[in-house]
Protein backbone atom coordinates (compact mmCIF):
# COMPACT_ATOMS: atom_id res chain seq x y z
CA UNK A 1 0.00 0.00 0.00
CA UNK A 2 1.52 3.48 -1.09
CA UNK A 3 2.25 5.86 2.08
CA UNK A 4 0.86 9.45 1.32
CA UNK A 5 2.97 12.52 1.77
CA UNK A 6 2.61 15.38 3.79
CA UNK A 7 2.09 18.21 1.61
CA UNK A 8 1.84 21.99 2.58
CA UNK A 9 1.47 24.57 0.08
CA UNK A 10 1.96 28.54 0.13
CA UNK A 11 0.49 28.42 4.05
CA UNK A 12 0.12 32.02 5.57
CA UNK A 13 -0.44 32.52 9.27
CA UNK A 14 -1.29 36.06 10.84
CA UNK A 15 -0.77 36.02 14.66
CA UNK A 16 -1.47 39.71 16.53
CA UNK A 17 -1.22 41.60 13.59
CA UNK A 18 2.13 39.85 12.57
CA UNK A 19 2.75 37.50 9.91
CA UNK A 20 4.76 34.33 11.30
CA UNK A 21 4.56 32.60 8.59
CA UNK A 22 4.07 33.94 5.08
CA UNK A 23 3.47 31.71 1.50
CA UNK A 24 5.25 28.46 3.18
CA UNK A 25 5.59 25.48 1.59
CA UNK A 26 6.32 22.03 2.21
CA UNK A 27 6.73 18.38 1.04
CA UNK A 28 7.41 15.41 3.30
CA UNK A 29 7.30 12.16 1.21
CA UNK A 30 7.71 8.92 3.38
CA UNK A 31 10.80 7.94 4.85
CA UNK A 32 11.62 11.90 4.63
CA UNK A 33 12.75 13.23 8.64
CA UNK A 34 12.69 17.13 8.42
CA UNK A 35 13.66 19.13 11.13
CA UNK A 36 12.85 22.48 11.50
CA UNK A 37 14.94 25.01 12.61
CA UNK A 38 15.02 28.52 13.22
CA UNK A 39 15.28 31.68 16.39
CA UNK A 40 12.06 31.68 18.52
CA UNK A 41 9.68 33.53 16.68
CA UNK A 42 9.88 31.96 13.15
CA UNK A 43 7.14 30.07 13.57
CA UNK A 44 8.22 26.53 13.68
CA UNK A 45 5.64 25.30 16.71
CA UNK A 46 2.31 27.22 14.16
CA UNK A 47 3.68 25.51 11.13
CA UNK A 48 3.72 21.97 13.18
CA UNK A 49 -0.12 23.40 14.27
CA UNK A 50 -1.14 24.09 10.61
CA UNK A 51 0.03 20.62 9.78
CA UNK A 52 -1.73 18.92 12.34
CA UNK A 53 -5.04 20.37 11.54
CA UNK A 54 -5.10 21.77 15.58
CA UNK A 55 -5.18 25.60 13.78
CA UNK A 56 -6.07 26.88 10.82
CA UNK A 57 -4.06 28.85 7.96
CA UNK A 58 -5.24 32.68 6.93
CA UNK A 59 -4.29 31.27 3.51
CA UNK A 60 -2.74 28.39 1.81
CA UNK A 61 -3.57 24.62 1.51
CA UNK A 62 -2.65 20.76 3.79
CA UNK A 63 -2.97 17.65 2.44
CA UNK A 64 -2.06 15.22 5.29
CA UNK A 65 -2.62 11.17 5.97
CA UNK A 66 -4.94 10.01 7.56
CA UNK A 67 -4.39 8.98 11.03
CA UNK A 68 -1.33 11.58 11.45
CA UNK A 69 0.16 12.17 14.80
CA UNK A 70 0.86 14.94 16.66
CA UNK A 71 3.20 15.46 20.24
CA UNK A 72 1.08 17.85 22.22
CA UNK A 73 2.29 20.02 24.63
CA UNK A 74 -0.02 18.49 27.20
CA UNK A 75 -1.80 15.04 26.69
CA UNK A 76 -4.93 15.27 25.98
CA UNK A 77 -6.39 12.93 28.92
CA UNK A 78 -7.93 13.83 32.06
CA UNK A 79 -5.66 13.96 35.11
CA UNK A 80 -7.13 10.82 36.53
CA UNK A 81 -6.59 8.84 33.68
CA UNK A 82 -4.72 5.36 34.14
CA UNK A 83 -1.45 4.63 31.93
CA UNK A 84 -2.61 1.31 30.79
CA UNK A 85 -5.73 3.46 29.79
CA UNK A 86 -3.50 5.93 28.25
CA UNK A 87 -1.88 2.95 26.35
CA UNK A 88 -5.21 1.58 25.39
CA UNK A 89 -6.14 4.48 23.51
CA UNK A 90 -2.51 4.75 21.43
CA UNK A 91 -3.12 0.64 20.46
CA UNK A 92 -7.00 1.17 19.34
CA UNK A 93 -6.24 1.40 15.74
CA UNK A 94 -4.15 -1.82 15.78
CA UNK A 95 -6.22 -3.77 18.06
CA UNK A 96 -9.59 -2.47 16.02
CA UNK A 97 -7.53 -4.15 12.88
CA UNK A 98 -7.05 -7.59 14.90
CA UNK A 99 -10.18 -7.86 15.77
CA UNK A 100 -11.36 -6.54 11.88
CA UNK A 101 -9.53 -9.57 10.60
CA UNK A 102 -10.58 -12.03 12.92
CA UNK A 103 -14.15 -11.05 11.68
CA UNK A 104 -13.34 -10.85 8.23
CA UNK A 105 -11.35 -14.17 8.53
CA UNK A 106 -14.84 -15.90 9.83
CA UNK A 107 -16.99 -14.18 7.64
CA UNK A 108 -14.91 -15.20 4.55
CA UNK A 109 -14.50 -19.21 5.85
CA UNK A 110 -18.25 -19.23 6.18
CA UNK A 111 -18.79 -17.67 2.31
CA UNK A 112 -18.74 -19.76 -0.38
CA UNK A 113 -16.12 -18.26 -3.25
CA UNK A 114 -19.55 -18.66 -6.55
CA UNK A 115 -21.16 -16.08 -3.36
CA UNK A 116 -21.29 -12.44 -5.01
CA UNK A 117 -20.49 -11.11 -1.62
CA UNK A 118 -17.12 -13.01 -1.97
CA UNK A 119 -15.00 -11.00 -3.86
CA UNK A 120 -16.01 -7.90 -1.93
CA UNK A 121 -14.97 -9.68 1.41
CA UNK A 122 -11.65 -10.55 0.13
CA UNK A 123 -10.78 -6.90 -0.96
CA UNK A 124 -11.73 -5.83 2.24
CA UNK A 125 -10.07 -8.14 4.63
CA UNK A 126 -6.56 -7.57 2.05
CA UNK A 127 -7.51 -3.71 2.44
CA UNK A 128 -7.23 -4.42 6.41
CA UNK A 129 -4.48 -6.82 6.17
CA UNK A 130 -2.18 -4.34 4.80
CA UNK A 131 -3.32 -2.14 6.84
CA UNK A 132 -2.38 -4.15 10.09
CA UNK A 133 1.13 -4.84 8.13
CA UNK A 134 1.91 -1.06 7.86
CA UNK A 135 1.21 -0.75 11.96
CA UNK A 136 2.71 -3.87 12.33
CA UNK A 137 -0.48 -4.30 14.74
CA UNK A 138 0.65 -8.09 16.02
CA UNK A 139 3.63 -6.46 17.31
CA UNK A 140 1.80 -3.40 19.15
CA UNK A 141 1.64 -4.66 22.85
CA UNK A 142 5.11 -5.78 22.98
CA UNK A 143 6.27 -2.49 21.00
CA UNK A 144 3.97 -0.60 23.78
CA UNK A 145 6.13 -1.94 26.18
CA UNK A 146 9.37 -1.74 24.64
CA UNK A 147 8.85 2.25 24.18
CA UNK A 148 8.17 2.68 27.49
CA UNK A 149 11.48 0.52 29.02
CA UNK A 150 13.37 2.74 26.14
CA UNK A 151 11.96 5.81 27.38
CA UNK A 152 12.39 5.42 31.19
CA UNK A 153 8.86 4.44 32.14
CA UNK A 154 9.26 0.65 32.80
CA UNK A 155 8.53 0.76 36.47
CA UNK A 156 5.50 2.76 36.35
CA UNK A 157 2.52 0.38 37.06
CA UNK A 158 -0.22 0.22 34.50
CA UNK A 159 -2.46 1.41 37.40
CA UNK A 160 -0.59 4.96 38.04
CA UNK A 161 -3.02 8.02 36.99
CA UNK A 162 -1.35 11.08 35.14
CA UNK A 163 -1.74 13.15 38.11
CA UNK A 164 0.56 11.21 40.16
CA UNK A 165 3.09 11.41 37.07
CA UNK A 166 5.79 14.77 37.34
CA UNK A 167 5.24 16.73 34.07
CA UNK A 168 8.50 15.09 32.46
CA UNK A 169 7.04 11.88 32.86
CA UNK A 170 3.63 13.44 31.21
CA UNK A 171 6.09 14.79 28.27
CA UNK A 172 7.77 10.81 28.12
CA UNK A 173 4.20 9.00 28.13
CA UNK A 174 2.84 10.72 25.72
CA UNK A 175 5.56 10.74 23.38
CA UNK A 176 5.57 6.62 24.04
CA UNK A 177 1.92 6.48 23.39
CA UNK A 178 2.64 8.38 19.57
CA UNK A 179 5.41 6.19 19.14
CA UNK A 180 3.60 2.73 19.97
CA UNK A 181 0.66 3.82 17.98
CA UNK A 182 3.05 4.34 15.14
CA UNK A 183 0.86 6.53 12.88
CA UNK A 184 2.05 6.93 8.86
CA UNK A 185 3.27 10.58 9.77
CA UNK A 186 4.77 12.06 13.06
CA UNK A 187 4.75 16.07 14.13
CA UNK A 188 7.23 16.60 16.93
CA UNK A 189 7.94 19.84 18.86
CA UNK A 190 10.97 19.84 20.73
CA UNK A 191 10.65 15.84 21.16
CA UNK A 192 14.08 15.55 23.72
CA UNK A 193 12.77 17.80 26.06
CA UNK A 194 12.88 15.74 29.43
CA UNK A 195 15.05 12.75 27.78
CA UNK A 196 18.13 12.01 29.12
CA UNK A 197 20.96 10.98 26.73
CA UNK A 198 19.79 7.10 26.66
CA UNK A 199 15.95 7.76 25.65
CA UNK A 200 17.01 10.76 23.22
CA UNK A 201 19.05 7.70 21.65
CA UNK A 202 16.22 5.46 21.47
CA UNK A 203 14.19 7.97 20.28
CA UNK A 204 17.10 8.62 17.36
CA UNK A 205 16.42 4.84 16.51
CA UNK A 206 12.95 4.43 16.63
CA UNK A 207 12.48 7.35 14.30
CA UNK A 208 14.99 6.15 12.12
CA UNK A 209 12.94 2.74 11.70
CA UNK A 210 9.91 4.74 10.84
CA UNK A 211 8.56 3.67 7.25
CA UNK A 212 6.32 6.99 7.34
CA UNK A 213 7.35 11.06 7.88
CA UNK A 214 8.27 12.88 10.38
CA UNK A 215 8.54 16.42 10.75
CA UNK A 216 10.25 17.43 13.62
CA UNK A 217 10.86 21.00 15.18
CA UNK A 218 13.73 21.54 18.02
CA UNK A 219 16.77 23.27 19.59
CA UNK A 220 18.63 19.75 19.91
CA UNK A 221 21.64 19.76 17.61
CA UNK A 222 22.77 16.19 18.32
CA UNK A 223 19.03 15.07 17.69
CA UNK A 224 19.17 17.16 14.39
CA UNK A 225 22.38 15.29 13.60
CA UNK A 226 21.30 11.65 13.80
CA UNK A 227 17.04 11.86 12.74
CA UNK A 228 17.00 14.30 9.77
CA UNK A 229 17.49 13.71 6.08
CA UNK A 230 16.52 17.23 5.89
CA UNK A 231 16.06 21.06 7.55
CA UNK A 232 14.41 23.75 6.65
CA UNK A 233 15.77 27.14 8.08
CA UNK A 234 12.47 29.45 9.09
CA UNK A 235 14.56 32.62 9.64
CA UNK A 236 13.90 34.87 7.45
CA UNK A 237 15.66 35.73 3.69
CA UNK A 238 15.08 37.16 0.68
CA UNK A 239 14.07 33.45 -0.84
CA UNK A 240 11.72 32.86 1.91
CA UNK A 241 12.53 29.25 4.51
CA UNK A 242 15.16 27.60 2.62
CA UNK A 243 15.55 23.82 2.71
CA UNK A 244 18.81 21.87 2.65
CA UNK A 245 19.35 18.30 1.79
CA UNK A 246 20.73 16.13 4.86
CA UNK A 247 21.44 16.34 8.56
CA UNK A 248 22.57 18.67 11.06
CA UNK A 249 26.33 18.36 10.21
CA UNK A 250 25.42 18.76 6.60
CA UNK A 251 23.76 21.86 7.34
CA UNK A 252 26.64 23.46 8.90
CA UNK A 253 28.79 23.24 6.05
CA UNK A 254 26.37 24.43 3.67
CA UNK A 255 25.57 27.59 6.25
CA UNK A 256 29.78 27.87 6.14
CA UNK A 257 29.99 27.68 2.30
CA UNK A 258 26.94 30.27 1.89
CA UNK A 259 28.59 32.80 4.23
CA UNK A 260 31.98 32.58 2.41
CA UNK A 261 30.60 32.95 -0.67
CA UNK A 262 28.24 36.26 0.96
CA UNK A 263 31.82 37.01 2.54
CA UNK A 264 33.44 36.78 -0.83
CA UNK A 265 30.96 38.45 -2.93
CA UNK A 266 30.20 41.56 -0.18
CA UNK A 267 34.75 42.14 -0.47
CA UNK A 268 34.30 41.85 -4.27
CA UNK A 269 31.69 44.25 -4.64
CA UNK A 270 33.26 46.79 -1.99
CA UNK A 271 36.50 46.72 -3.93
CA UNK A 272 35.04 47.49 -7.28
CA UNK A 273 32.70 50.29 -5.73
CA UNK A 274 36.09 51.89 -4.58
CA UNK A 275 38.01 51.57 -7.65
CA UNK A 276 34.78 52.97 -9.58
CA UNK A 277 34.87 55.85 -7.11
CA UNK A 278 38.76 56.72 -7.60
CA UNK A 279 37.88 56.17 -11.40
CA UNK A 280 35.00 58.57 -11.22
CA UNK A 281 36.91 61.34 -9.06
CA UNK A 282 40.32 61.42 -10.28
CA UNK A 283 39.36 61.38 -14.24
CA UNK A 284 37.02 64.49 -13.21
CA UNK A 285 39.74 66.13 -11.58
CA UNK A 286 41.86 65.81 -14.89
CA UNK A 287 39.23 67.06 -16.70
CA UNK A 288 38.63 70.01 -14.43
CA UNK A 289 37.24 73.18 -16.88
CA UNK A 290 39.56 75.79 -15.40
CA UNK A 291 42.64 73.41 -15.48
CA UNK A 292 45.13 74.32 -18.76
CA UNK A 293 47.27 72.32 -20.97
CA UNK A 294 50.53 70.85 -19.65
CA UNK A 295 53.49 71.45 -21.31
CA UNK A 296 53.48 68.03 -22.71
CA UNK A 297 49.75 68.59 -23.82
CA UNK A 298 49.89 71.90 -25.55
CA UNK A 299 51.23 70.25 -28.87
CA UNK A 300 48.63 69.79 -30.75
CA UNK A 301 46.36 70.71 -27.93
CA UNK A 302 43.66 72.53 -30.02
CA UNK A 303 43.55 69.82 -32.37
CA UNK A 304 42.82 66.71 -29.52
CA UNK A 305 41.18 68.62 -27.30
CA UNK A 306 37.31 67.88 -27.79
CA UNK A 307 38.22 64.21 -28.59
CA UNK A 308 40.06 63.59 -25.67
CA UNK A 309 37.27 65.66 -23.31
CA UNK A 310 34.85 63.61 -25.01
CA UNK A 311 36.76 60.26 -24.13
CA UNK A 312 37.62 61.24 -20.53
CA UNK A 313 33.56 62.76 -20.04
CA UNK A 314 32.13 58.96 -21.09
CA UNK A 315 34.76 56.97 -18.81
CA UNK A 316 33.49 59.39 -15.90
CA UNK A 317 30.08 58.98 -16.77
CA UNK A 318 30.62 55.31 -17.23
CA UNK A 319 32.07 54.64 -13.85
CA UNK A 320 29.26 56.86 -12.05
CA UNK A 321 26.66 54.98 -13.82
CA UNK A 322 28.24 51.58 -12.62
CA UNK A 323 28.67 53.14 -8.76
CA UNK A 324 24.71 54.02 -9.08
CA UNK A 325 23.91 50.40 -9.98
CA UNK A 326 26.43 48.77 -7.20
CA UNK A 327 24.84 51.22 -4.85
CA UNK A 328 21.02 49.72 -5.97
CA UNK A 329 22.27 46.25 -5.90
CA UNK A 330 24.30 46.94 -3.31
CA UNK A 331 24.96 42.99 -0.70
CA UNK A 332 24.80 43.94 2.40
CA UNK A 333 27.87 42.54 4.81
CA UNK A 334 26.82 39.30 6.86
CA UNK A 335 25.48 39.91 9.97
CA UNK A 336 27.89 40.04 12.77
CA UNK A 337 29.06 36.65 14.36
CA UNK A 338 28.43 36.54 18.26
CA UNK A 339 31.97 37.42 19.88
CA UNK A 340 33.25 36.60 23.44
CA UNK A 341 35.52 39.15 24.32
CA UNK A 342 36.44 38.59 28.45
CA UNK A 343 38.42 40.37 30.21
CA UNK A 344 42.28 39.29 30.52
CA UNK A 345 43.72 39.66 34.07
CA UNK A 346 46.43 42.50 33.26
CA UNK A 347 46.55 44.68 36.71
CA UNK A 348 49.11 44.91 39.09
CA UNK A 349 49.73 41.87 41.12
CA UNK A 350 48.50 42.17 44.93
CA UNK A 351 48.69 39.96 47.87
CA UNK A 352 45.74 37.81 48.33
CA UNK A 353 43.99 36.87 51.02
CA UNK A 354 43.31 33.51 52.06
CA UNK A 355 39.06 33.27 53.63
CA UNK A 356 38.14 30.01 54.24
CA UNK A 357 34.57 31.19 53.27
CA UNK A 358 33.46 34.22 51.43
CA UNK A 359 29.70 35.31 50.23
CA UNK A 360 31.56 37.19 47.28
CA UNK A 361 33.78 39.24 45.99
CA UNK A 362 34.26 43.17 45.54
CA UNK A 363 33.14 43.30 41.52
CA UNK A 364 31.04 40.59 41.60
CA UNK A 365 28.51 41.10 39.43
CA UNK A 366 24.79 41.62 39.37
CA UNK A 367 22.94 38.45 39.04
CA UNK A 368 21.66 39.57 35.64
CA UNK A 369 24.60 39.44 33.53
CA UNK A 370 26.03 43.64 34.48
CA UNK A 371 29.20 43.50 35.40
CA UNK A 372 30.93 46.32 37.62
CA UNK A 373 33.42 48.45 36.40
CA UNK A 374 37.00 46.47 35.98
CA UNK A 375 38.78 46.67 39.33
CA UNK A 376 42.57 47.47 39.20
CA UNK A 377 43.60 45.45 42.32
CA UNK A 378 43.22 42.30 40.12
CA UNK A 379 46.27 40.07 39.72
CA UNK A 380 47.94 39.79 36.85
CA UNK A 381 49.63 35.93 37.25
CA UNK A 382 47.23 33.93 35.46
CA UNK A 383 48.92 30.80 37.12
CA UNK A 384 47.57 30.87 40.19
CA UNK A 385 43.56 29.98 40.53
CA UNK A 386 40.32 32.33 40.48
CA UNK A 387 38.58 30.10 42.52
CA UNK A 388 39.87 27.19 44.93
CA UNK A 389 37.21 24.62 46.04
CA UNK A 390 37.88 21.93 48.91
CA UNK A 391 35.01 20.09 49.64
CA UNK A 392 32.69 22.22 49.02
CA UNK A 393 29.31 20.88 49.34
CA UNK A 394 25.79 22.41 49.85
CA UNK A 395 23.78 19.66 52.13
CA UNK A 396 21.22 17.57 49.82
CA UNK A 397 22.17 19.70 46.59
CA UNK A 398 25.69 19.66 45.67
CA UNK A 399 27.91 16.89 47.06
CA UNK A 400 31.84 17.46 47.89
CA UNK A 401 33.53 19.10 45.47
CA UNK A 402 36.89 19.79 44.98
CA UNK A 403 37.77 22.12 42.01
CA UNK A 404 40.18 24.57 40.98
CA UNK A 405 38.96 27.44 38.58
CA UNK A 406 42.37 29.07 36.63
CA UNK A 407 41.98 32.54 34.40
CA UNK A 408 41.54 31.44 31.58
CA UNK A 409 39.83 27.86 31.92
CA UNK A 410 37.04 26.90 29.50
CA UNK A 411 35.17 24.04 32.22
CA UNK A 412 32.43 21.99 31.58
CA UNK A 413 30.17 20.88 34.63
CA UNK A 414 28.07 18.06 34.07
CA UNK A 415 25.61 15.29 35.82
CA UNK A 416 21.95 13.97 35.98
CA UNK A 417 19.66 16.35 37.38
CA UNK A 418 19.69 16.81 40.54
CA UNK A 419 23.20 16.73 40.75
CA UNK A 420 23.69 20.60 41.64
CA UNK A 421 24.97 22.07 38.40
CA UNK A 422 22.77 25.43 39.08
CA UNK A 423 23.74 25.49 42.85
CA UNK A 424 27.78 24.89 41.81
CA UNK A 425 27.72 27.83 39.85
CA UNK A 426 25.70 30.33 42.23
CA UNK A 427 28.68 28.99 44.95
CA UNK A 428 31.17 30.10 42.42
CA UNK A 429 29.29 33.94 41.68
CA UNK A 430 29.49 33.89 45.25
CA UNK A 431 25.54 33.74 45.60
CA UNK A 432 25.11 30.62 47.99
CA UNK A 433 27.29 30.33 50.52
CA UNK A 434 28.27 26.66 51.30
CA UNK A 435 30.46 24.57 53.74
CA UNK A 436 33.94 23.21 52.93
CA UNK A 437 36.93 25.76 52.10
CA UNK A 438 36.95 28.22 49.04
CA UNK A 439 39.56 30.30 48.57
CA UNK A 440 38.48 33.28 46.01
CA UNK A 441 40.79 35.82 44.54
CA UNK A 442 39.83 39.45 45.28
CA UNK A 443 39.30 41.85 42.16
CA UNK A 444 38.26 39.71 39.19
CA UNK A 445 34.60 40.23 38.04
CA UNK A 446 32.15 37.42 37.81
CA UNK A 447 28.84 37.49 35.68
CA UNK A 448 26.33 34.39 35.81
CA UNK A 449 24.08 33.69 33.41
CA UNK A 450 21.26 31.51 35.37
CA UNK A 451 18.47 29.21 33.37
CA UNK A 452 15.87 31.92 34.52
CA UNK A 453 16.13 35.89 34.85
CA UNK A 454 13.50 38.04 36.47
CA UNK A 455 13.36 41.81 36.10
CA UNK A 456 13.38 44.06 38.68
CA UNK A 457 11.27 46.79 36.31
CA UNK A 458 9.23 44.25 34.07
CA UNK A 459 7.63 47.75 32.85
CA UNK A 460 10.92 48.71 31.28
CA UNK A 461 11.78 48.19 28.04
CA UNK A 462 14.28 45.76 26.62
CA UNK A 463 16.05 48.47 25.10
CA UNK A 464 16.22 50.74 28.46
CA UNK A 465 17.11 48.27 30.65
CA UNK A 466 20.04 47.45 29.21
CA UNK A 467 20.95 51.00 28.75
CA UNK A 468 20.34 52.00 32.22
CA UNK A 469 22.14 48.64 33.66
CA UNK A 470 25.22 49.29 31.63
CA UNK A 471 25.29 52.94 31.75
CA UNK A 472 24.90 55.11 28.69
CA UNK A 473 28.68 55.55 27.66
CA UNK A 474 28.79 51.40 27.55
CA UNK A 475 25.66 50.87 25.97
CA UNK A 476 26.16 53.19 23.46
CA UNK A 477 29.75 51.46 22.74
CA UNK A 478 28.28 48.27 22.58
CA UNK A 479 24.63 48.65 21.41
CA UNK A 480 22.28 45.93 22.02
CA UNK A 481 20.82 46.00 18.19
CA UNK A 482 24.44 45.37 17.34
CA UNK A 483 24.57 41.76 19.14
CA UNK A 484 22.33 40.25 17.35
CA UNK A 485 20.45 38.58 20.14
CA UNK A 486 16.66 40.23 19.87
CA UNK A 487 14.92 40.57 17.16
CA UNK A 488 14.24 44.68 16.28
CA UNK A 489 10.76 44.55 17.18
CA UNK A 490 11.38 43.36 20.56
CA UNK A 491 13.86 46.21 21.25
CA UNK A 492 11.35 48.55 22.70
CA UNK A 493 8.74 45.51 23.98
CA UNK A 494 8.06 45.73 28.09
CA UNK A 495 10.85 43.15 29.57
CA UNK A 496 7.69 41.88 31.43
CA UNK A 497 6.25 40.95 28.11
CA UNK A 498 8.98 39.10 26.71
CA UNK A 499 9.55 35.18 26.67
CA UNK A 500 11.91 33.36 29.42
CA UNK A 501 13.92 32.93 26.24
CA UNK A 502 13.99 36.56 25.31
CA UNK A 503 14.96 37.13 28.08
CA UNK A 504 17.84 35.42 28.66
CA UNK A 505 18.94 36.72 25.29
CA UNK A 506 19.09 39.96 27.30
CA UNK A 507 20.95 38.85 30.02
CA UNK A 508 23.51 37.57 27.79
CA UNK A 509 23.74 40.77 25.72
CA UNK A 510 24.83 42.63 29.01
CA UNK A 511 26.97 39.44 29.83
CA UNK A 512 29.13 40.50 26.14
CA UNK A 513 28.47 44.47 26.20
CA UNK A 514 30.58 44.52 29.29
CA UNK A 515 32.52 40.95 30.13
CA UNK A 516 34.03 40.06 33.30
CA UNK A 517 37.07 38.24 33.86
CA UNK A 518 35.18 34.77 34.81
CA UNK A 519 31.67 33.86 33.15
CA UNK A 520 29.25 31.40 34.85
CA UNK A 521 26.66 29.98 32.27
CA UNK A 522 24.16 27.57 33.18
CA UNK A 523 22.59 25.48 30.09
CA UNK A 524 23.46 28.67 28.02
CA UNK A 525 21.67 26.58 24.85
CA UNK A 526 18.34 26.83 26.38
CA UNK A 527 15.94 28.77 23.96
CA UNK A 528 18.37 29.81 21.96
CA UNK A 529 18.24 28.88 17.88
CA UNK A 530 20.97 26.13 16.83
CA UNK A 531 23.20 28.78 14.93
CA UNK A 532 22.83 30.85 18.01
CA UNK A 533 24.10 27.82 20.00
CA UNK A 534 27.17 27.21 17.36
CA UNK A 535 28.07 31.11 17.37
CA UNK A 536 28.57 30.54 21.15
CA UNK A 537 30.07 27.94 21.07
CA UNK A 538 32.86 29.22 19.13
CA UNK A 539 32.56 32.12 20.73
CA UNK A 540 33.53 30.64 24.17
CA UNK A 541 36.63 28.39 22.77
CA UNK A 542 39.25 31.14 22.88
CA UNK A 543 40.61 34.57 24.27
CA UNK A 544 41.14 35.54 27.67
CA UNK A 545 39.32 35.41 30.66
CA UNK A 546 37.47 31.76 32.31
CA UNK A 547 34.32 30.24 31.33
CA UNK A 548 32.55 27.89 33.23
CA UNK A 549 29.40 26.02 31.64
CA UNK A 550 26.91 23.89 33.25
CA UNK A 551 25.13 21.83 30.61
CA UNK A 552 23.50 18.51 29.30
CA UNK A 553 23.16 20.04 25.75
CA UNK A 554 24.64 16.61 23.80
CA UNK A 555 26.09 18.49 20.55
CA UNK A 556 27.86 20.76 22.87
CA UNK A 557 29.51 17.99 25.48
CA UNK A 558 30.62 15.99 21.93
CA UNK A 559 32.31 19.16 21.16
CA UNK A 560 34.07 20.79 23.99
CA UNK A 561 37.66 20.82 23.85
CA UNK A 562 38.53 22.17 27.59
CA UNK A 563 38.00 20.15 30.74
CA UNK A 564 35.07 18.81 32.31
CA UNK A 565 33.82 17.93 35.84
CA UNK A 566 31.20 15.69 36.12
CA UNK A 567 28.92 15.78 39.44
CA UNK A 568 27.41 12.96 41.23
CA UNK A 569 23.82 13.02 43.02
CA UNK A 570 24.43 14.57 46.76
CA UNK A 571 22.82 12.63 49.99
CA UNK A 572 20.90 14.09 52.92
CA UNK A 573 18.07 16.13 53.27
CA UNK A 574 17.47 19.18 50.90
CA UNK A 575 17.83 21.86 53.50
CA UNK A 576 18.88 24.23 51.82
CA UNK A 577 16.58 26.71 50.10
CA UNK A 578 16.63 27.09 46.13
CA UNK A 579 18.92 29.68 44.99
CA UNK A 580 15.55 30.61 42.30
CA UNK A 581 15.64 32.70 39.46
CA UNK A 582 17.75 35.71 39.33
CA UNK A 583 16.68 39.18 39.77
CA UNK A 584 17.71 41.96 37.36
CA UNK A 585 17.36 45.35 39.57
Amino acid sequence: MPRPALLAHDLVRVLGGRRVLDGVSLTAAPGRRIGLIGENGTGKSTLLRLLAGTDTPDAGTVTRPDGLGFLHQEMPHAPATTLAAVLDDALREAREDLAALDRLGTVLARTPEDDPAHPHLLDAYGSRLEQAQDRESWDADRRAALVLDGLGLGSLTPDRTLDTLSGGQRGRLALAALLARRPPALLLDEPTNHLDDQAAAFLEEQLRLLPGTAVVAGHDRAFLDAVCTDLIDLDPSPDGPVRYGGNYSAYLAQKRAERDRWERRHAQEERERDALRVTARVTAHRLAPDRGPTDNEKMGYGHRAGRVQSQVSRRVRDATRRLAELERTRTPAPPRLLRLTLRPLTAPPEQTTDPAKTTGPKGTTAPEGATAPEDTTAPKDTTLPLLSLRDVHVPGRLAPTTLDVTATDRLLVTGGNGTGKSTLLAVLAGHLTPEGRLHRRPGPTVGLLTQDTAFARPDRTARDTYDRILGPARAEAVPLDSLGLLHPADLDKEVGHLSVGQRRRLALALLLADPPHLLLLDEPTNHLSPALCDELEEAMATGPGAVVVAGHDRWLRRRWQGREIHLQPATGPRDFPSTGPETVR
